[in-house]
């Protein structure tokens, strides 16, 4: 099973919500990399759009097939990394870390639920079968 790191927070669609002050770091956890395989093509939105709750956000690439992402939480685009539109095998490497895709800003975090680290693994145990 993949790996979950207990300090972040997690959507059923396999995206994870890191909080840093004010902002929000968002990216594909370590279980969507796995079942896309080797990613190809990344594509990010702009920096200052504005995201919807459960908007695609970014498109991921892989050899086998492509997976939208989307934006857990509604706010303001404020960095996208570059760097992964550049080399996307760094999600593949450190999905958690180097491997974020956008920093937005929110603008309601308190009404979204987001999946305790628990809660996400039984999500992906549950895919298993």
């Amino acid at each position: 099973m993949s790996k979950i790191p207990q300090n972040l927070q997690y959507t059923k669609t396999h995206e994870w919500v890191k909080k840093e002050g004010e902002m929000l770091i968002i990216g594909i956890t370590d279980h969507a990399q796995t079942m896309l395989g080797d990613l190809v093509y990344v594509e990010l939105p702009q920096p200052d759009s504005n995201l919807e709750a459960h908007q695609e956000c970014a498109v991921v690439e892989s050899v086998k097939a492509a997976a939208d992402v989307y934006c857990p939480i509604p706010g303001e685009v404020v960095e996208i990394n570059e760097e992964v539109i550049e080399n996307p095998h760094i999600i593949n490497q450190d999905p958690y870390g180097k491997g974020w895709l956008i920093r937005i800003r929110p603008l309601d975090e308190n009404k979204f639920h987001l999946l305790t680290p628990d809660e996400y693994s039984k999500v992906v145990a549950a895919e298993a079968h």
